[in-house]
């Protein structure tokens, strides 16, 4: 009879967002894998838990060895209790490897959801959130980084990243580099915790905030994607024409581009007026 494997998410600050299915977990388990296993005994003593199963250490150095351990156990009808130090476990934590492992023995993987610093950051971000991508930490070497930043400069979606705050500043400058002084971004640390704050601004207007005040505490970077180009008036005027001569109304034509392009209706149809009168 096989067991599971069972991904929880431990708080990212304050240990009341602690769920009690994960509290129930830390106490019912037969092993649990913890990325730290002195944080792990930390958050339960916190929690007033009681942790009877075996305790071991997988992290980013042998989680793929530690995978195949953790799998068997599971096949012998375990229940595996997979944590990271905070967070969601596989999302810039291990997790991956295992489930990875998992995936190919059959063996069931199931999540117990709670906190993540990712989706905290991007809601207090003030950017849109429809649409995101996680990068994870910049390169520490200067080039890499710039590199790995400057293929990102034509992305449309808000950008999460992860940095040590000892690198921000300089990470943040490299950023307004990449991506232009003026895209907007936001600075959150310390997330749930007493000192909690999100500085919100222009990349360079951040940049000198962090080389000014050094902050302190777990870092996420929010940076907003790369707006998408407005058309010229022309290009809108050529449109409008083109859609009247397929046989739609000029009006029509005009309040539709106006309003996609935010652009004043009447300013777009005084130059259709216009290139007409030429025409």
């Amino acid at each position: 009879m096989t067991g599971r494997i069972v991904l929880a998410a431990t708080p990212i600050g304050n240990v009341a967002d602690a769920s009690a299915r994960l509290c129930d977990l830390l106490e019912s388990a037969d092993l649990i894998a913890a990325e730290d296993t002195r944080r792990l005994r930390d958050l339960a003593a916190r929690l007033g838990l009681n942790i009877t199963a075996q305790v071991i250490a997988v992290h980013d150095h042998n989680e793929r060895d530690k995978a195949g351990l953790l799998v068997a156990e599971a096949l012998a009808g375990k229940t595996v209790l997979l944590v990271s130090d905070a967070g969601m476990p596989s999302v810039s934590d291990p997790g991956f490897r295992v489930v990875e492992a998992a995936a190919v023995a059959g063996v069931e993987v199931t999540v117990a959801p709670g906190p993540s610093a990712v989706l905290t950051a991007l809601a207090l971000s003030g950017l849109p959130t429809d649409r995101f991508t996680f990068e994870g930490f910049p390169s520490r070497k200067a080039g890499e980084r710039a590199s790995a930043l400057a293929a990102l400069a034509s992305e449309a979606r808000t950008m999460v990243f992860f940095e040590a705050p000892h690198r921000l500043d300089a990470t943040l400058a490299a950023m307004a580099d990449a991506f232009g002084p003026q895209r907007r971004a936001a600075v959150s640390r310390e997330l749930t915790k007493t000192y909690e704050e999100t500085k919100r601004g222009a990349l360079a207007e951040l940049a000198q905030w962090a080389s000014e005040n050094d902050p302190r505490g777990e870092i996420v970077i929010t940076v907003a994607g790369r707006p998408a180009e407005q058309p010229s008036m022309p290009d809108l005027v050529r449109e409008v024409l083109a859609r009247v001569a397929a046989g739609e109304r000029a009006k029509d034509a005009v309040a539709d581009l106006a309003g996609v392009a935010g652009v004043p209706r009447r300013e777009l149809y005084a130059a259709v007026l216009e290139a007409r009168k030429e025409s």
